[in-house]
């Protein structure tokens, strides 16, 4: 499968590398590694992962408390989300129902893996 990722997710791992660079020069960088893999993994896994609340699939990361949003059409893998566990769940589900309300006006990016 192609797995492609959109601007919102795009930018969540940009926040992400950000949060812990701050922590740590070059762990960062480290985090984006570790949350690629992740997301390459779905090429061949994606669809295996039980849907959050039946709305998305969610892949947790093996390195890092994140998880990877994501649905899979037509055999296209569509990283939605990426988003911090330690987020209160309510605001994680907010946040998810909010994308599955756009989930048709949104374009993928440019990124495919």
């Amino acid at each position: 499968m192609t797995v492609k990722i959109l601007r919102g997710a795009a930018n969540d791992l940009i926040d992400g590398f950000h949060f812990y660079e701050n922590q740590e020069e070059g762990l960062g960088d480290y985090f984006l590694t570790n949350l690629e893999m992740d997301i390459e993994s779905l090429s061949l896994l994606g669809g295996i992962h039980l849907k959050y609340h039946g709305i998305f699939h969610r892949c947790l990361s093996k390195r890092f408390p994140f998880a990877i949003y994501y649905g899979v059409s037509d055999g296209v893998v569509l990283v939605r989300a990426v988003i911090d566990c330690r987020k209160k769940p309510s605001w994680i589900l907010a946040k998810i129902r909010k994308l599955e309300r756009r989930s048709d006006s949104l374009p993928p990016d440019n990124k495919t893996l």
